[in-house]
């Protein structure tokens, strides 16, 4: 029965531990859904219209997908609504590489939106990465073909 002393005491060790690591309060969190597809990673590819929306509490993410651009240029919007902390930052590259869009909107300030149309570029399958950074709020997005 002398293990039974060092069984409670290691109990306990494992105990507060597990307490320490689960009691890390940290609720950061950002979601980006491109039409009705959360991305999870930077493996989405897409055609026609895009259509996203975006949360976020605190988080930072960056995802990236492919979108099949049959035009020279697109069409977009963006829209948020955020606390006065964080930014929403979209690229958009070309099938060759080449940056045709980089639009940055920073929580807090105005304008809280833009919309346009990117620059010309190659037709093709194009990147799109968007980034959210310390972000809280929520916020939506669209690219269709230009052109």
């Amino acid at each position: 029965m002398k293990n039974t002393g060092l069984w409670k005491v290691a109990t306990l060790v494992m105990a507060v531990v597990f307490f320490m690591a689960c009691d890390k309060d940290d609720d950061s969190s950002v979601s980006i859904t491109v039409n009705g597809t959360l991305l999870v990673g930077d493996r989405s590819d897409f055609n026609g219209d895009l259509d996203a929306s975006f949360t976020g509490k605190e988080g930072t993410v960056s995802r990236s997908f492919i979108w099949n651009n049959n035009l020279n240029t697109a069409d977009f919007n963006a829209d948020i609504t955020a606390t006065s902390k964080g930014s929403f930052r979209m690229t958009v590259e070309d099938s060759e590489g080449s940056v045709v869009l980089d639009r940055t909107i920073d929580g807090g300030t105005e304008p809280d939106t833009i919309g346009g149309v990117t620059s010309s570029g190659a037709s093709g399958i194009w990147t799109v990465t968007i980034k959210v950074t310390s972000f809280t709020g929520n916020g939506s997005f669209s690219m269709s073909e230009g052109d």
